[in-house]
C-alpha cells in the first residue's frame, strides 16, 4: 500500500503510498505520493545570523529567530518573530495565515495587508532605515483547519491538512503560513517553543534543547537556508541514539521501546547507505515522528509517519527509508517546482527500486512501473515531466515517480555506474541547501561523464509518451574465428520521433549463457550484434525492463490496475446475494464510482449479457455471470462450495470458520478488455477490502482472511513469450538473466 503524501516545501499538500515525500509548491504540504494540489508559490522568508552565500542568486536568505508558544485546547499560537532581512530588500511582501493580526514590535518599518489568498493574508513590509535589517514581528491567532479527503482515483482517497493547533496535536507547515513566508526566498532558523507540559515539540535541525531546564519549552536550530519551515507537537515520549551520522531520534504517542529501537536502528543504517552513495547527511538529526492522522510526509530531518502506517511490517524498509532519502533529494536540495519535480522520482529510484534490486527484484519492480503507466496514463492524462508539480492520482505517480525513476535508470545504462555515483554527488554538491531544476541535474551528469546530455534530457523530461519496440531482421552466421555472430534491428514504431535510448538485447546459447549488448538508438532503427560460443537460443529484447517503453500484452498479465486505471466500466451487483451482503456490495461500488463519470453501477438481473467493451467488476459468489469469469481465466470455480483452483491446480481460496472466512479478488482477461471479480466471505469485510483493494493494483489475485480483512495470499499471472523475443533452437536450455550490478554493495 503506498504510503501517503508528504509535506514537501509548502508547496503542496500531502499522501500512505507509503511511499510519498516532497511535493508541490502551492496548496497545502505533502511529501511523498501525494496529492498536493493548488500550487499556490512557495514563499519564504528572512534570517537572523551572518547570512552564507549559499543559494540560488535570486534566492534572498532571511533569518527568522521565533519565540514561539502553542495552546492546544484553545488552538492558539503567539509569535515574536525577529526578522534579518538581506541587505538588497528594503520593502518586502510575506504571508502570513488569516486572522493572526501581525504588528512591527521592534525596528523601523511600515506594515499594510495588501490581499488575501484563501486561508493566508498578504502583507507589504516597508523598511524606513535601509542601514538597519532587524526587526520584529508579533502576532497571535487561532490556526485550526479540519482534514480534507482528496480523491485520487477508483477507491483512493487521501486526508491533508492545511494546518492546526488541536488536542491531539500540532501540524504547522510553510503552507499553513504560521510564519511570514517571502516569495523565492530561502530561511535561517533558531526556534524556541513552549508548549503545554508533558508534549514535546519537533523542528527540523539539531534539537530538541530545554530551554531554562524545562522539557516543555525547547529551542530547534537550523544554520542551513530551508525553503520552509515545520513545526509538529504532542504528547510525546522521546527515543534517541548516537549514530556516525548525527542523531536517530524516535517520537511515539505511546511508550513502545522495541519498536522504537527498530526505527533508530534502521535510521542509523539508512543515512550510512546513501551517505556513502551520495554525500554526508546534510542534518544533525533524523526523527520519524508519530502523527495523528495517517500520513506518510518527509519534511528536512524528520517524518510524519500515521499511526497505523508505522506499524505496517514493511513500511520499516519500504517507505521509511525513502523519507529518510528525501533529506538529500527535496529537503536538502530543493526542487524548482515551476520547472518540474525530479525529486520524487530521483528518491524512488535510489530508495524503493535500490531496494528491491537488492533483492534480486529489480526487473519486476521495473515492469511494474512500465505496467502502472499503461494502465493509469489514459490519453490527455500524460505529461512531461517538466510539469509534474506532486502526485494527485495514480496517473500523476506513474509519470512523476514511474516514467522519472526509469529515465534515471535509462540513464545508468548509458552512463554506467561510476559515472551514474558521480553524478549523483556531484548535483547534491553544487546544490545543496539550493533550489535546482532538471537542468542542474543535466549539468551535473554531463560534468561527471564528460558526455553531453542535452538530447537525452530533452527527450525524457519535455515530451510525452513512451518507446514502442519491434525486434527484427535476426540473422546467425559463423564467426570468423569460430563460434557464432548472432545480429538483428531494434525499431522504435510509435507515431512520435524517436527516443534517444540504449536498448539491453539478451542472446542466450544452447548452453544457457546470456550474452547482453545495446542497441543504441539515435534515429528509428539500431542494430546489435552478439558473439557467442555456443549456437544460439533465443534472443530477447530488454527482457528485464530496462526502458521506458509500451509493454506487449503478453509481458502485462491483467491485474487489479487494468480495471481501476479503466477510464469507463461497469460495476456488476448480484441481485441473488443476501440483503446485507448485497447493501455491502452496493456501498463499495458507490463508492467505488465516486469521480469515475465513465462507470455506472447495475444488478446483473438487468442484464442480459455482459457488454462487449469496457472493464468490469463483478461483486459477490451470487453473481449471475461468474461462469463468464471462470472461462476467461480458466478457473475452476464453485460458487456453491465458494471454492476457486487456479489453472496450475493452486486452490486459492475455501471457506475457513476460524479465521471467519476467505474473501477473494482477481482480475482476468476477457477478450480485449479487463473482467475483475470481488467476493467477501463476510459483509464485515467489505468496508475493507473497498479501502485497500486499489492499493494492491499490481496483483492478478488476492485473498483475504478475516473482518479487517488481513491480506493471506497475493500474485500475478505470469507473463509468456511476446514479440520480443525470438526462438532459434528447438532446445528450450533452462535460461538465467545477464548477473546485474547494484548502487551499494549487497
Amino acid at each position: 500500500m503506498p504510503l501517503p503524501s508528504k509535506p514537501r516545501p509548502a508547496r503542496e499538500p500531502a499522501p500512505v503510498s507509503v511511499r510519498d515525500s516532497k511535493s508541490a509548491p502551492a496548496a497545502a504540504p505533502h511529501r511523498g505520493p501525494c496529492s498536493w494540489p493548488c500550487l499556490l508559490g512557495l514563499l519564504m522568508l528572512l534570517m537572523l545570523l551572518p547570512l552564507p552565500a549559499i543559494g540560488a542568486a535570486d534566492q534572498p536568505v532571511v533569518g527568522h529567530r521565533i519565540d514561539a508558544v502553542i495552546d492546544p485546547d484553545a488552538g492558539t499560537l503567539e509569535v515574536r518573530d525577529r526578522l534579518s532581512l538581506p541587505g538588497e530588500l528594503q520593502q518586502v511582501t510575506f504571508a502570513l495565515h488569516e486572522g493572526l493580526r501581525p504588528r512591527v514590535e521592534g525596528g523601523s518599518a511600515v506594515l499594510e495587508r495588501i490581499g488575501r489568498d484563501g486561508h493566508l493574508e498578504r502583507f507589504r513590509l516597508t523598511v524606513a532605515d535601509k542601514d538597519d535589517r532587524d526587526l520584529t514581528l508579533a502576532y497571535r491567532g487561532t490556526i485550526r483547519h479540519a482534514l480534507e479527503t482528496l480523491r485520487e482515483g477508483m477507491g483512493r482517497d487521501r486526508q491533508q491538512l492545511i494546518g492546526t493547533i488541536d488536542d491531539d496535536g500540532v501540524f504547522l507547515t510553510g503552507y499553513t503560513g504560521w510564519y511570514p513566508k517571502l516569495p523565492g526566498a530561502l530561511n535561517l532558523m533558531e526556534l524556541r517553543v513552549r508548549v503545554p507540559t508533558g508534549w514535546l515539540a519537533v523542528s527540523q535541525g539539531a534539537g530538541p534543547e530545554p530551554v531554562d531546564g524545562r522539557e516543555h519549552q525547547v529551542r530547534w536550530r537550523e544554520e542551513q537556508p530551508q525553503d520552509q519551515l515545520y513545526l509538529s507537537a504532542a504528547r510525546f515520549k522521546l527515543y534517541r541514539r548516537s549514530t556516525p551520522h548525527g542523531e536517530a531520534q524516535a517520537y511515539l504517542r505511546l511508550p513502545d521501546d522495541a519498536l522504537a529501537q527498530r526505527y533508530l536502528e534502521a535510521a542509523a543504517d539508512y543515512i550510512a547507505r546513501y551517505s556513502r552513495l551520495i554525500g554526508d547527511y546534510p542534518y544533525a538529526k533524523f526523527a520519524l515522528v508519530e502523527n495523528f492522522w495517517e500520513t506518510g510526509y518527509g519534511m528536512p530531518s524528520f517524518t510524519l509517519l500515521g499511526s497505523r502506517v508505522m506499524r505496517l511490517p514493511f513500511i520499516l524498509h519500504s517507505s521509511y527509508p525513502h523519507e529518510i532519502l528525501h533529506n538529500w533529494w527535496g529537503n536538502s536540495v530543493y526542487v524548482d517546482y515551476a520547472a518540474g519535480n525530479w525529486a520524487e522520482g530521483l528518491t524512488a529510484y535510489l530508495s524503493d527500486h535500490l531496494s528491491q534490486a537488492l533483492a534480486g527484484r529489480g526487473a519486476d519492480y521495473r515492469r511494474d512501473q512500465l505496467k502502472a503507466y499503461a494502465d493509469y496514463v489514459q490519453g490527455d492524462e500524460d505529461f512531461p515531466l517538466t510539469a509534474f508539480r506532486g502526485r494527485h492520482g495514480s496517473a500523476s505517480q506513474a509519470i512523476g515517480y514511474g516514467k522519472m525513476l526509469m529515465t534515471m535508470h535509462m540513464l545508468r545504462v548509458m552512463l554506467g555506474d561510476e559515472d551514474f555515483r558521480n553524478g549523483l554527488r556531484t548535483f547534491f554538491r553544487q546544490n545543496r541547501f539550493r533550489t535546482a531544476n532538471f537542468d542542474d541535474l543535466r549539468l551535473a551528469f554531463e560534468l561527471a561523464s564528460n558526455r553531453d546530455l542535452g538530447a537525452f534530457f530533452d527527450a525524457w523530461t519535455t515530451r510525452t509518451g513512451a518507446a514502442e519496440l519491434k525486434l527484427g531482421d535476426i540473422e546467425v552466421s559463423q564467426g570468423s574465428g569460430g563460434g557464432y555472430v548472432v545480429t538483428g534491428s531494434v525499431y522504435q514504431i510509435q507515431q512520435e520521433p524517436p527516443f534517444p535510448m540504449l536498448v539491453p538485447v539478451v542472446v542466450h546459447s544452447e548452453r544457457g549463457d546470456p550474452r547482453r549488448v545495446l542497441a543504441t538508438f539515435n534515429r528509428r532503427a539500431a542494430r546489435f550484434e552478439a558473439g557467442l560460443a555456443a549456437a544460439p537460443a533465443r534472443v530477447a529484447l530488454d527482457p528485464q525492463f530496462d526502458t521506458f517503453r509500451r509493454l506487449l500484452p503478453e509481458e502485462s498479465p491483467v491485474s487489479l490496475s487494468s480495471l481501476f486505471g479503466a477510464d469507463t466500466g461497469l460495476l456488476v451487483l448480484p441481485a441473488a446475494a443476501a440483503a446485507a451482503t448485497g447493501r455491502g456490495y452496493e456501498q463499495l461500488a458507490e463508492g467505488w464510482r465516486q469521480g469515475q463519470a465513465g462507470w455506472r453501477i447495475t444488478w446483473d438481473n438487468e442484464l442480459e449479457a455482459l457488454p462487449g467493451t469496457g472493464a468490469v467488476w463483478l461483486f459477490g459468489w451470487e453473481n449471475a455471470f461468474i461462469d463468464v469469469l471462470a472461462r476467461a481465466g480458466n478457473l475452476a470455480l464453485d460458487a456453491q462450495a465458494r471454492r476457486l483452483t487456479l489453472a496450475g491446480g493452486e486452490p486459492v481460496s475455501e471457506l475457513d470458520a476460524e479465521l471467519g472466512g476467505v474473501s477473494v479478488a482477481l482480475a482476468v482477461r476477457a477478450g480485449d478488455r479487463p473482467l475483475g471479480w470481488v467476493a467477501a466471505a463476510t459483509p464485515a469485510a467489505l468496508p475493507g477490502l473497498a479501502r485497500k483493494l486499489p492499493h494492491y493494483g499490481k496483483y492478478s489475485y488476492l485473498t483475504f482472511a478475516g473482518e479487517a480483512p488481513d491480506n493471506r495470499l497475493k500474485g500475478q499471472w505470469p507473463p509468456g513469450d511476446s514479440a520480443l523475443t525470438r526462438w532459434l533452437s528447438a532446445a528450450r536450455p533452462g535460461l538465467r538473466m545477464p548477473a546485474r550490478s547494484t548502487l551499494v554493495p549487497r
